[in-house]
């Protein structure tokens, strides 16, 4: 069936009908006019009494609607900021490891021979190495970075270069490195390297949603991290033998960011994410925080994280 386009009063219209109370039809025609009925509809799930029955749980109000749109928006950037401290270490530290180990000029880190020998991962190394020579093409006289190297000694060092390395290419040079280089970086993070590869993708992937700042908060990765033991010590419940939070989910990307960050730095993400739910609990009042922290994934006592 065609979408037809609604005006901002037809908009209201839709969700009062769906039992969504609007306090201020003032306030609510100017917030869907500046952030986009699409965008906040996207969040009406939660305040919903299940996915069969589309109707909003009584006593809901366009005012809770857009707290959750707003405090995923907040909790977003929270988490945005702190994945982007993480990108630019691990790409800091790559670039310095492989520079030492294997020269600065891209004709020689980008030497196939620097990579994994295993050849079911052949194909993938030519991959990643052609997806690298081709960001030297594409950004080497368009980066401002780039460009000064490019100009002025005719080649871009790898440090220069993962300046404008996407993170996830950066993942996909981890997973193709040497098992020496890659315990190399894992040991500076204090990890294992099965840590390291299994955690890089689900960033990654929070990392991209962040960037276009899609939903976040309830979102699900379709890779999962592995059993840690901030599981256990949490006491985190089992359903078929999986634990029910902390595996694909927000609480997933939490505790990498425990094992990845340095301890200040994961001290105030979480205070951030802390600040953010007792707000949110105080702007909603038509379902339990609970509820919320249920769909993001996220245990009550996930404060107790921080002092692990």
């Amino acid at each position: 069936m065609e979408k037809l386009f609604k005006t901002i009063d037809e908009q209201l219209e839709i969700l009062k009908g769906k039992g969504l109370i609007i306090e201020d039809e003032e306030s609510a025609r100017e917030i869907l006019l500046r952030e986009n009925y699409f965008f906040i509809n996207g969040y009406r799930m939660i305040l919903m009494n299940s996915y069969q029955d589309k109707t909003f749980v009584v006593g809901s109000t366009f005012r809770e609607l857009y707290s959750i749109f707003l405090f995923d928006r907040y909790f977003r950037n929270i988490l945005f900021k702190n994945l982007l401290i993480i990108e630019n270490q691990l790409k800091s530290i790559i670039s310095y490891q492989l520079s030492k180990k294997y020269g600065y000029r891209d004709k020689d880190y980008l030497n196939p021979k620097n990579f994994t020998t295993d050849k079911s991962k052949s194909r993938r190394v030519r991959d990643v190495i052609e997806k690298m020579k081709r960001q030297i093409r594409v950004n080497g006289y368009h980066h401002m970075a780039t460009l000064h190297y490019m100009n002025n000694y005719g080649y871009i060092p790898l440090w220069v270069l993962v300046k404008v390395l996407s993170f996830g290419i950066v993942t996909e040079l981890y997973l193709i490195l040497k098992p020496e280089d890659q315990v190399a970086i894992a040991d500076i993070f204090g990890v294992t390297t099965g840590y390291l590869e299994n955690f890089l993708p689900i960033l990654s992937n929070y990392r991209n949603l962040c960037a276009h700042e899609d939903i976040v908060y309830e979102h699900r990765s379709e890779n999962t991290i592995l059993d840690t033991p901030y599981h256990e010590k949490l006491e985190i419940p089992r359903m078929d033998d999986d634990y029910i939070y902390g595996k694909n989910d927000i609480f997933a990307v939490l505790i990498i960011c425990k094992y990845l960050l340095r301890k200040d730095d994961f001290r105030m993400m979480m205070r951030e994410v802390e600040y953010e739910i007792e707000k949110l609990d105080g702007a909603v009042d038509s379902i339990p925080i609970n509820k919320i922290l249920d769909r993001m994934g996220i245990p009550t006592n996930y404060m107790d994280l921080v002092n692990m």
